[in-house]
């Protein structure tokens, strides 16, 4: 599977450090009222955590590494939501995705951007075990580590921080092992002793305080420590063997998993079962993970299908499904729809398979029947999207989208269908909106107001569509930085000289 380009993550550390540098002459040159709230506001305010996550995320879904599966990020983000509700004092906001990496690791960005690799996700064992990493990347972020080692760190130069930083983001996020490196070699050669031990605490504290959130949200609490035990034995039987990612950044010791077990103590021991989702999510990784259909087919043929539980079958069928053999997967979705009809990734399995088999009229009535049973399920809606546009029938699925997009907050992945169904419908003008949302959901303010400015050229644009999108282009220069208002004028400038031109 493909890792960030090495050009990906030069800039993701190029981003951090300009972050972090502007962040300290903003507050040389500015005299601030005593803090009464976390010392780290002195340092990097909420607001900044954010607008800096905002901008290594859109960096990241660049790369094209985010993993765009509706139900795999519908469950990361149930099972993070849940978790974050019962550790967070309502002044964060959190966004999972997946990264499409085979190493195990997990990581948190500034501003509550959380990040799993399919690699992790693999090697759980349980449904509480992936629970207890997503807690403890949640306690990271509700405890405010990145603000807080930046304000222990005040008597190091700024510029060490942030390379420090810009080397943590560019690694955990997937990039070039030896960019990564080569930052940290720079910056530990000014790091204090106790900044290392500063870590240490932070993975303590998060530790503790992951524990007692997944407790409240009803997983195990032992998930934790279980998956550190998990990790233990991965670690390499000498130094020139490589340990994984997650031992990398979150080392993991004989004690530190002694304190994660006599922390989960104090709590009652949930024997809690793994959820349908969960192991929907993990046949979904697991099946991606292969480079050829064969071989996933071939992974889910070697146990008998008699003694395969719902989810193995459901890999199975997937595998089928990945392979074309839409008669053999659409028979197990069949099956497993009439045993669990309340599991919506089924239901998508049917009608997908029935409509790959030209059951045309059956695909169609069995995804409206779905869509009855659970309105407005992103992943089903987006689904049935998809192949309604397939079947020539863009203005039902321009219908369907919208519907689903002004009731749930969207996806970008969502927002780039609905822009394909309106252009489908012949309705360029909306395609031309939904476009630029797009841009603006991955942070590219620039392309988004140009979508915006396409979209008032076309002649049968109407009063009430001008009107919307001037405002909105308005609206949208008020978060923009002052290069990115030159490279507007820059634009203009050229459009303007190529009509004189013309």
């Amino acid at each position: 599977m493909d890792t960030i380009p090495r050009q990906l993550t030069q800039a993701i550390l190029l981003a951090a450090l300009t972050a972090l540098v502007s962040v300290g002459i903003a507050n040389a040159g500015e005299i601030r009222l005593p803090d009464m709230g976390s010392p780290a506001d002195t340092v990097l305010s909420k607001s900044e955590e954010k607008r800096y996550g905002r901008a290594i995320m859109a960096q990241i879904r660049a790369s094209g590494t985010v993993v765009e599966d509706p139900l795999l990020t519908e469950y990361i983000n149930e099972i993070g939501g849940r978790i974050a509700a019962h550790s967070n004092d309502g002044t964060h906001e959190f966004q999972f995705f997946v990264i499409d990496d085979p190493r195990i690791n997990a990581f948190a960005l500034p501003g509550g951007y959380i990040g799993v690799h399919t690699g992790l996700i693999e090697a759980t064992r349980s449904e509480d075990e992936l629970a207890g990493v997503l807690a403890h990347e949640v306690a990271h972020v509700t405890q405010r580590h990145i603000a807080r080692a930046l304000h222990a760190n005040q008597r190091q130069s700024l510029l060490t921080t942030a390379l420090m930083l810009g080397a943590l983001v560019a690694g955990v996020a997937g990039g070039s092992a030896d960019v990564a490196q080569a930052g940290m070699a720079v910056a530990q050669g000014t790091a204090l002793q106790s900044q290392i031990n500063f870590t240490r605490s932070n993975e303590y504290e998060a530790d503790r305080i992951g524990i007692g959130a997944l407790a409240a949200a009803g997983y195990d609490p032992h998930g934790m420590g279980s998956f550190f035990e998990v990790m233990s034995r991965q670690s390499p039987a000498s130094p020139e063997m490589r340990a994984p990612e997650f031992l990398r950044t979150h080392p993991v010791t004989t004690a530190r998993i002694a304190e994660a077990r006599n922390r989960a103590q104090e709590y009652p021991r949930r024997m809690s079962s793994d959820s349908t989702s969960y192991g929907i999510a993990r046949s979904r990784v697991i099946v991606d993970r292969f480079d050829t259909p064969e071989a996933a087919v071939n992974h889910f043929e070697q146990r008998d299908y008699a003694l395969q539980d719902a989810s193995q079958r459901y890999g199975r069928a997937l595998a089928y499904q990945r392979a074309a053999r839409h008669a053999d997967a659409n028979r197990i979705f069949a099956e497993l729809v009439e045993a669990h009809p309340q599991v919506i990734a089924y239901h998508i399995g049917l009608s997908e398979t029935l409509l790959e088999t030209e059951q045309y009229g059956a695909g169609v009535e069995s995804f409206d029947r779905a869509v009855e049973l659970f309105p407005r399920n992103v992943p089903l809606v987006i689904s049935y999207g998809e192949y309604l546009l397939r079947l020539g029938q863009a203005p039902k699925a321009h219908d369907l989208l919208l519907d689903l997009m002004n009731n749930v907050p969207p996806t970008p992945q969502q927002v780039r269908l609905i822009a394909r169904a309106a252009n489908a419908a012949g309705n360029a003008a909306e395609s031309y909106y939904y476009l630029s949302e797009y841009e603006l959901m991955t942070g590219n303010l620039v392309q988004g107001i140009r979508f915006l400015q396409e979209a008032l050229l076309l002649p049968e644009l109407e009063e009430i569509q001008r009107i919307r999108f001037e405002a909105r282009i308005d609206f949208i220069r008020e978060f923009m930085t002052e290069e990115q208002l030159r490279q507007m004028q820059r634009d203009r400038g050229g459009r303007t000289s190529a009509r004189n031109v013309g």
